[in-house]
């Protein structure tokens, strides 16, 4: 079962029909996630919000996901998802030109992530803030619009895209069953 968090993104429901192609799903809000629930499943996909990572106080979110830290199941963070992910291993965040509308997307290292894409790719962006890559993380694709478009653990089954792949067509299915095959290693 692939858990998918709705941290409030409207794009969730994508998200959910995207893995319900290939495994069964169980969507929770943000704040009803917790480390026991995730125990059951083979991953998790933290979804885009509708926050601004740089207005509020992210504490009591990164309180909230600590135990992620030494989690050992696959992660995928989408758009805030990947931003949360980023401030959790000590990325910083910044604001940046609004980006509401299809980016190239250059592939910089390869990944099983990237299985059966294309070095250039597009994809929907719909973010105005970006993230530095943490520490024990590396760069694995980047756009004009923004440098950290795609981050990999160094070690770990953990991705960020900043990018939207369930509203992004063929491509974006493709990266999201490659994330679904990682979890069935």
């Amino acid at each position: 079962m692939m858990l998918i968090v709705d941290c409030g993104s409207s794009k969730t429901p994508q998200i959910v029909s995207a893995f319900e192609e290939f495994c069964d799903t169980k969507s929770i809000g943000f704040h009803d996630l917790t480390e026991e629930m995730a125990l059951d499943c083979i991953g998790i996909v933290f979804s885009g919000a509708p926050l601004l990572i740089t207005d509020i106080d992210m504490s009591k979110y990164l309180e909230h996901v600590s135990w992620l830290k030494s989690f050992q199941k696959p992660i995928l963070g989408i758009c805030f998802g990947h931003q949360l992910l980023g401030l959790l291993w000590g990325a910083k965040g910044a604001k940046m030109r609004e980006d509401r509308d299809w980016q190239e997307i250059e592939i910089i290292e390869e990944s099983p992530f990237f299985n059966r894409l294309p070095d250039c790719f597009e994809m929907m962006e719909d973010h105005c803030e970006h993230i530095t890559i943490p520490p024990q993380f590396k760069l694995m694709a980047a756009s004009d619009a923004c440098i950290n478009e795609c981050m990999q653990h160094e070690t770990k089954p953990i991705f960020g895209v900043q990018f939207h792949p369930e509203v992004s067509g063929n491509y974006g299915n493709i990266l999201l069953e490659n994330f679904y095959f990682i979890c069935e290693k």
